[in-house]
């Protein structure tokens, strides 16, 4: 599902954005469309439309792009050797006597500048490095984790989609309860209580048929506020709620955690916090200022050479505690790694074992639950008509047979919500064999 630990980052300066080619099997499963939609409105979002949108326009992504330009700015700074400086000094003039006028000045001209003791300069240079390595990382790690809001967001838009569709369906089911009740009213089979109990429906029917479409719109409009989009450029989004693909093991998974960015970070932080420690003991080593010049004698009119050596003292015991401080803030690393580790191990278990349990919820709500529910739904209906059922059992059914169907869309949406929950904490392909779906949609009979 997601470009990593080896995505290939395009060249400084252009967006941050990862090549689809490299993203991890689970998400293309969505994909996936049934042969009977075999024609794609030109208007319906694909996931991968998706990802491409977000990844050009992220803002948070594009942050990235200055932050390298800066340690380019960095890296160019830290290269650089001491400065020279020229200095003119003048003295004994503008006085009294012999030394009012600037004629008896005594000049003199030096060029100074330091000699960086420690190998300061390497040093520098290596924290930028370090830094610029640690940012890779942390892009990795920023485009994961928008990666897998894309993926949220889309599976959301879908399910909601999806619910949308199941509102038409009950719209149907009503206004067929409706007529059949006034069948019976103007048979003289039913009272006129019953008519006003189905017409009640149908309005209510037709009420959450309204609610669904707008919510239908909110998500559209929450999905497409990812790469900008106000108003969103699509009407509908395409996928396949109910392919899961067959999942790797949850060992496997532990494995595969170690190449997730969240932990890889740490390495980088330990080589940066290993060339902070190199160039605060470089900072130690104290540098050995140096002057040369030339000064003229107002006396003889003369000229001679001066020269100038100078060193700052005890600058070694000075930067003694912050080398202390960094030590111990590199030695925090390890631990703080292990207990990331940890904790993502338990919330990959705590997903995993979640989307174990609604696969088998989906599976036995589609094997058992709603095909026994719909051959009831057409015998209550049946029976209804020729007087055997009463209205509330009529109504009763058609009832758990949509919330059966509800149910069995939230749960698909949970199952593919946790896979790509599963696949931000990996940073690897949940799936095995994504291509393989293990149901239908609502009521499909497999």
């Amino acid at each position: 599902m997601y470009p990593f630990p080896n995505a290939p980052w395009h060249g400084a300066g252009a967006n941050a954005c990862i090549s689809l080619r490299f993203f991890l099997p689970t998400l293309f499963a969505l994909l996936l469309t049934s042969a009977a939609n075999a024609e794609t409105s030109h208007s319906a979002l694909t996931l991968s439309s998706a990802l491409e949108r977000t990844l050009d326009n992220s803002p948070s992504l594009k942050l990235y792009v200055f932050r390298k330009d800066a340690l380019q700015g960095a890296a160019y700074t830290a290269n650089l050797r001491p400065g020279y400086e020229i200095e003119l000094e003048a003295e004994n003039f503008a006085g009294s006597g012999d030394t009012e006028a600037f004629d008896s000045a005594e000049l003199t001209v030096s060029l100074s500048s330091v000699m960086e003791l420690g190998d300061k300069r390497n040093a520098r240079s290596g924290l930028v490095t370090n830094t610029r390595s640690m940012l890779d990382t942390q892009l990795r790690l920023e485009s994961l984790a928008v990666l897998a809001e894309v993926t949220r967001r889309f599976v959301e838009t879908l399910s909601t989609q999806a619910r949308l569709e199941l509102n038409k369906e009950a719209l149907k089911l009503a206004e067929e309860a409706a007529k059949s009740v006034q069948k019976r009213v103007s048979a003289g089979a039913a009272s006129a209580a019953e008519a006003k109990r189905a017409q009640s429906a149908l309005a209510m029917a037709r009420l959450m048929q309204s609610s669904a479409e707008q919510r239908f719109d909110t998500s559209k409009v929450s999905l497409a506020a990812l790469w900008g989009e106000s108003i969103p450029s699509f009407d509908s989004v395409e996928g396949d709620l109910f392919n899961f693909g067959a999942d790797i093991s949850l060992e496997e998974l532990y494995i595969a955690l170690e190449n997730n960015p969240a932990i890889a970070i740490y390495a980088d932080e330990e080589r940066v916090a290993n060339a902070e420690i190199r160039l605060a003991r470089s900072q130690s080593k104290a540098d050995l200022g140096w002057s040369f010049g030339i000064r003229r004698i107002r006396e003889t009119d003369d000229t001679a050479l001066v020269a100038g050596l100078s060193m700052p003292l005890f600058s070694e015991r000075r930067n003694a505690g912050e080398v202390s401080r960094l030590r111990a803030q590199k030695n925090s690393i390890a631990v703080e790694r292990e207990a990331d580790i940890l904790k993502l191990r338990a919330l990959l278990f705590s997903a995993y074992s979640a989307r174990q349990q609604a696969i088998v919820t989906v599976e036995q709500l589609q094997t058992n639950v709603i095909p026994a529910l719909e051959g009831a739904l057409r015998q209550t209906r049946q029976g209804y008509q020729r007087g055997r059922f009463s209205y509330l059992e009529y109504i009763s059914v058609a009832k758990e047979l949509l919330e059966s169907k509800l149910m069995l869309i939230e749960t698909a949406a949970a199952v593919l919500t946790y896979g790509a929950e599963i696949e931000q904490l990996s940073a690897s392909a949940l799936t095995a064999n994504p291509s393989t779906p293990i149901g239908q949609g609502p009521g499909e009979k497999q």
